[in-house]
């Protein structure tokens, strides 16, 4: 009677000690699995980060990327999408997006009919118009700018260079802002060369979708 249970009883340890055993693989698979998970996780980061070809520090006088401009004549569905919260400029063929401009779009002020806060730069879908040239200058915003291309109302929405003084010299207090935040009167303000690409590039009726 004491040998059957002496025998149960080591049959009762050797199960814990395998549940114990098994118990203890899980773990170690388990913390494997996390660890080889953070390792993809910071590879893809590192991954992400070495093919980001955005100029920084930003520079208001050269193009936003150090990667050549996309040849839109390839592009099959060429489309351009701003993101004033974002304070970016996205040029997309179809779903994917072919390069990236840092941009300022119009400062928020308080909509006297609805009560909340509404950028001066309109937002919806226009179309590439065909007014454009290489400068202008408003007297009554007393502010100019170079490489401007219309997007709506025939020349009075556009986008062009950081703006310029009456004598033509660029303001670089205002060109600071390029890519940081908002700053125009309701036109979206590029670099100085993504300005000019625009104008020399954008087909007339170009889609243009204006978000944020």
């Amino acid at each position: 009677m004491k040998k059957s249970r002496y025998v149960i009883y080591a049959l009762f340890c050797l199960i814990i000690a395998m549940i114990e055993l098994h118990s203890s693989l899980n773990t170690k698979a388990d913390q494997s699995t996390s660890s080889a998970t953070v390792t993809k996780k910071v590879a893809q980061q590192q991954k992400t980060s070495s093919n980001s070809k955005m100029r920084t520090p930003i520079d208001w006088q050269k193009s936003s990327e150090t990667k050549a401009y996309p040849d839109v004549s390839k592009l099959k569905h060429f489309w351009i999408k701003v993101d004033l919260k974002a304070n970016r400029t996205y040029l997309y063929d179809g779903k994917h997006v072919v390069y990236t401009m840092y941009s300022t779009g119009g400062i928020y002020k308080k909509d006297p009919k609805t009560g909340k806060m509404k950028s001066m730069t309109p937002t919806g879908t226009f179309y590439v118009q065909q007014e454009r040239g290489d400068s202008f200058y408003n007297a009554r915003l007393k502010e100019g700018a170079n490489y401007y291309t219309s997007w709506l109302n025939h020349g009075e929405y556009l986008f062009h260079s950081v703006p310029t003084n009456s004598d033509g010299s660029y303001n670089k207090k205002e060109a600071a802002k390029l890519g940081k935040s908002t700053g125009s009167h309701g036109c979206i303000r590029l670099s100085v060369a993504d300005a000019r690409w625009m104008e020399e590039n954008l087909p007339v009726g170009t889609k243009v979708e204006i978000v944020g």
